[in-house]
């Protein structure tokens, strides 16, 4: 028998919908029924692509002694995160409080007056194992507690809640000096070059920020007492981490989420869309700064074919997610973890010839013993070119996986279990993909795609983006307010802050973009209605800017994540990075860059005032904001370049963090560009070595001191 999720839109709440537990979405109903009965809420948090989801959903959560006593004694809560992030944040905060670490699935319970949890948790599994406590016990331990122990229970949330109100009572600060700047950008290259024993996660956010400041490596601002890091060395090797290690897919492209060891060997095996997005940019600065490794443009064009191929719907916007695990053969069971992606060594011997393997072998950590549970993770063992014969094993090995060779033509989503099961595949039974669209995972997507498609001048990476933009303009302003989720036509859930800031951040990259491509006579950019490309950007960027300002602006500087909500215990204004940048960062530094792309002050005023407002958060825990130092270098060294439009993709495929381009036809006589720094513009450049000098000075003037 179903439960009531089996309606729900969300690919994660109906994998839950054959539970033997009542299950309520998260809605005033559920928690007005916790109220009129006063029981305690179990809220469970999760994700359709979520390995350990996935498990504890098979386990205890289909466990009919464990769902009676759930039915009998709570009110059974699912949340799709992805659906509702500030709902996620929030008790993902609580459960770090409570047990300094968190994760996916998120299970907390709740007192039904207050929503303020008093115990949580992640996985729990059926009986005690793993250092863990079994479910039931743990589920009968907490309404004892719940019924004779309230005051315990009282003095748990009141503990929390008083750190939520230290949290949210941020203190502003009179200024930001250079200094804070040069500490920041040091801080996140020392976490890039951390090196533990525990699992390796992609980190861009801290990745870009440690790339920032590379312009600084000759800072005379920072003490002996600071310790300094080799940035450009540890930028290098992330890339390499990721290009080569097990965590990108060679054979089809697009990158998992993590590795669960220190060498980047083995991955939980899910590709999110927002990791790939964030991948792809990051390894587009790279080359931009100089780092032209051919596994960088290997990488981008394998994982640009892999969203082409799987990731794209019809309508032009990308997927969310592809799970981890899939079906070996379409009568078991359960899925396993990284089926699609494995390979036995009798499988290589199989379908590759004996010097094939051997010249495979010879590039990528291959033996008869495997590095994942007896089977194989392709990692290559060096950067640079591979082989052409390699190339021809690595499609050989496409073949068997997906039945056909290597391209783009669409290869169709496996959208539940009963599909991937019943459908005629020609290769292997894939994992299935959660088709919603999120529009702050396709907004990443779009701006790695139009950052790959400047500095590598490829078009097609360009109409990719910009296709996707399209379809979020065209459909997911509803009322005129933004929407954040798209569920094949259905649009779903007012926008948060993220989708905010990162699709008006995606309009501008798509905006300097277009401003590298359209001086080729060889590309033909698609004409748009409402007028020159790259200013049909810039105004959709402005409109999306004014609306975000208008339902989401605090007073205190930065954004609230979601309108004022009754259901929520805490409105937040984020500003700590996870896998996805915060919002309040990347929402600064687009101030910033609309101020010199549309010659706004007010947004220049706004950008410091937001800053400010986090100033504390920087000095203190530098350690949680790489966006808001990312934000700050705009903010310390912002600079302006006009030149004619033939130039720009030259300059536009370098690295230039903190530049803004703009075609320019009015240039003062004999002259070729002018570079504004601050509020004032230099002589106007009348070569172009002169230009680049003007505006390599301009982007490192916050390495310098200066007279007081």
């Amino acid at each position: 028998m179903m439960n009531r999720l089996a309606n729900a839109q969300s690919l994660y709440l109906r994998k839950h919908a054959e539970n033997p537990i009542d299950w309520w979405p998260w809605c005033d109903e559920a928690i007005a029924l916790a109220r009129r009965e006063s029981l305690p809420i179990f809220l469970s948090i999760g994700y359709s692509s979520c390995h350990w989801c996935t498990v504890m959903e098979g386990e205890a959560f289909s466990n009919l002694e464990i769902a009676d006593y759930i039915n009998a004694h709570y009110v059974a809560i699912k949340v799709d995160r992805e659906e509702r992030p500030d709902v996620d944040s929030i008790y993902m905060q609580a459960l770090q409080m409570m047990t300094g670490a968190g994760g996916w699935p998120l299970n907390v319970f709740l007192d039904p007056e207050t929503l303020l949890p008093f115990y949580g948790g992640t996985y729990f599994p059926v009986n005690p194992r793993y250092g863990r406590p079994g479910f039931l016990r743990v589920l009968q331990e907490l309404k004892r507690i719940y019924e004779s122990d309230r005051p315990r229970l009282q003095s748990v949330q009141a503990e929390i809640q008083a750190r939520f109100q230290q949290t949210a009572a941020l203190s502003a600060v009179e200024s930001l000096d250079d200094v804070l700047l040069q500490k920041g950008l040091q801080y996140c290259a020392g976490i890039l070059s951390a090196r533990d024993m525990g699992p390796s996660f992609p980190m861009i956010p801290y990745a870009e920020a440690a790339l920032r400041g590379i312009r600084f490596a000759d800072s005379e601002l920072l003490d002996d007492a600071t310790v300094r890091y080799d940035a450009r060395e540890q930028c290098r090797q992330r890339g390499l981490d990721l290009a080569l290690g097990g965590i990108f897919d060679h054979v089809a492209g697009g990158f998992h989420r993590y590795t669960v060891d220190p060498t980047w060997t083995v991955p939980h095996f899910e590709k999110m869309l927002y990791d790939n997005g964030q991948i792809v940019e990051y390894l587009a600065n790279l080359w931009a700064a100089g780092m032209q490794e051919p596994a960088f443009e290997r990488a981008i064009a394998l994982t640009v074919q892999w969203l082409q191929r799987e990731m794209t719907a019809p309508e032009g916007y990308f997927y969310a997610a592809q799970d981890a695990d899939s079906f070996v053969n379409a009568d078991d069971g359960e899925p396993e973890e990284g089926a699609f992606y494995v390979w036995r060594y009798a499988d290589l011997e199989t379908h590759l010839s004996e010097p094939a393997l051997q010249a495979l072998t010879e590039h990528f950590t291959i033996t008869p013993a495997g590095n994942f549970e007896g089977k194989i993770v392709l990692q290559r063992r060096q950067p640079g070119n591979l082989p052409n014969s390699v190339e021809e094993s690595l499609a050989a090995l496409f073949a068997v996986r997906y039945g056909s060779a290597p391209g783009v033509a669409p290869f169709p989503p496996a959208r539940n279990n009963n599909e991937a099961r019943t459908h005629a595949w020609p290769g292997r039974i894939p994992a299935v993909t959660d088709t919603k669209m999120i529009v702050a995972w396709n907004s990443l997507m779009i701006s790695g795609l139009a950052r790959a498609a400047a500095v590598l001048q490829r078009e097609d990476y360009f109409h990719l983006a910009n296709r996707a933009a399209d379809f979020i303009w065209q459909h997911q302003i509803v009322g005129d307010r933004l929407h954040r989720l798209n569920y094949d036509g259905a649009v779903s859930v007012l926008a948060q802050s993220e989708d905010y800031a990162l699709l008006i951040k995606a309009l501008l990259d798509l905006d300097q973009a277009a401003l590298a491509l359209a001086s080729r006579s060889d590309i033909a950019l698609a004409p748009i209605a409402s007028g020159d490309l790259p200013l049909h950007f810039l105004d959709r960027a402005l409109t999306l800017q004014a609306e975000f300002d208008a339902y989401l602006g605090s007073d205190e500087g930065g954004y609230y994540n979601t309108d004022a909500r009754a259901d929520l215990i805490l409105r937040e204004r984020s500003y700590d990075d996870s896998a996805v940048p915060a919002a309040n960062g990347v929402a600064i530094a687009n101030l910033i860059r609309l101020f010199l792309r549309a010659g706004r002050l007010d947004y220049l005023d706004k950008a410091q005032h937001a800053l400010q407002s986090f100033g504390s958060v920087m000095e203190k825990t530098p350690q949680i904001c790489p966006s808001l130092f990312i934000a700050l270098d705009w903010l310390q060294t912002y600079t302006l370049v006009k030149t004619s439009g033939d130039r720009l993709p030259f300059l536009l495929s370098q690295y230039h963090p903190t530049t803004m381009f703009a075609a320019e036809s009015s240039l003062p006589a004999e002259s070729i560009g002018l570079v504004c720094q601050g509020l004032s513009c230099n002589e106007p450049a009348r070569s172009v070595a002169q230009l680049l000098e003007q505006l390599w000075q301009s982007e490192k003037r916050g390495g310098e001191k200066r007279e007081k």
